[in-house]
């Protein structure tokens, strides 16, 4: 495993009102069904502050799930002091990083979809390109930042 630099912790937000139905958060899931990622769209929280459009991708099963759930938990060596683990992220334009978090990180009343993106395939939605491979998912965002997520590593850029 690689750890990357640009761990963030991102905490959950709450919303006020239910997301009109075209921007209902879409994704896609791995063949494999373990490493699936949703394109949640800009939003506003309860105070109308705009929360940017993001890229959340999680895994089921990884060889780092205990590793990275510490950190998120222990931030800075304070036992306890944080929030799980929930996976990787990438905006439009700001580098790809590790989320910790309290909470579902998109509008709760809002029911995500899924499809399955076949080995080989590419999705895009916005500034976001993301391709499946056997390997594991790439995703990246027009300003060169990107993701990489598979079984046995992950990698943010």
């Amino acid at each position: 495993m690689r750890a990357a630099a640009g761990i963030a912790t991102i905490v959950a937000l709450a919303f006020a009102a239910v997301a009109p139905a075209a921007t209902q958060p879409t994704g896609f899931r791995s063949p494999s069904g373990n490493i699936s990622c949703l394109f949640v769209p800009a939003s506003h929280d309860d105070t109308g502050q705009l929360l940017p459009a993001q890229l959340l991708c999680s895994i089921e099963r990884s060889a780092y799930r205990t590793t990275l759930q510490d950190r998120c938990l222990n931030p800075n060596g304070q036992v306890g002091a944080g929030v799980d683990w929930h996976g990787f992220s990438l905006g439009a334009t700001r580098q790809g990083f590790v989320v910790c978090s309290g909470g579902i990180l998109y509008p709760n009343q809002v029911k995500p979809s899924y499809v399955t993106l076949r080995y080989g395939a590419t999705m895009r939605r916005g500034e976001i390109t993301c391709r499946s491979q056997r390997t594991g998912v790439t995703c990246h965002n027009r300003s060169g930042h990107g993701l990489f997520v598979s079984r046995e590593t992950w990698r943010v850029w």
